[in-house]
């Protein structure tokens, strides 16, 4: 698993600072494709998605299809939100945009590439720009505010080194 080892920024949350994790894995994109894109499935790799669920009557991702995620965190506590697909290139690209298209409180992606007879599979995150839960903490503290998002930011790379571990795990398992 390659981590990207993220570093010390002193980023602020209006800097949308990001964070990207990828691994290689012994399967074709296709399979990998089918685990990425199965939003259902995410939270079980999750210790922070409790569940997600897709809206108005779509199974599945297109450009502009909505989904609620239910969250939990030990210090931000349990929050939903409503996701809307803004990339979606199937086998290849997969991202959302957390509350807002225009002003989201995240945006999350998942890209995968053929490489050496598997996939090189990555996850993105951005913080911001829209306010979110971690602005709160902020406004509360801003002094605070570059150790607030970057304690964020590192929980996102474990939280998405986990999921992708997860990933090749089930897809390595099955070969």
């Amino acid at each position: 698993m390659e981590v990207s080892g993220m570093e010390w920024t002193g980023a602020l949350y209006a800097d949308t600072p990001t964070v990207e994790v990828e691994t290689w894995i012994d399967a074709p994109p296709e399979k990998v494709w089918a685990l990425v894109s199965d939003i259902e499935m995410m939270p079980t790799l999750s210790a922070e998605l409790q569940s997600v669920e897709w809206l108005d009557g779509v199974t599945e991702p297109a450009v502009g299809h909505r989904f609620i995620g239910r969250s939990k965190h030990e210090s931000l506590g349990e929050w939903q939100t409503t996701s809307y697909v803004v990339e979606y290139e199937p086998g290849r690209v997969f991202a959302w945009a957390v509350e807002d298209p225009d002003q989201p409180t995240a945006i999350w992606r998942f890209r995968l590439e053929p490489k050496d007879a598997g996939t090189q599979l990555s996850q993105w995150a951005q913080l911001g720009p829209g306010r979110s839960g971690l602005s709160f903490a902020i406004d509360r503290m801003p002094e605070k505010e570059q150790k607030i998002v970057y304690v964020r930011l590192k929980e996102f790379e474990q939280g998405m080194t986990q999921n992708l571990a997860g990933i090749k795990q089930r897809l390595e398992a099955s070969e």
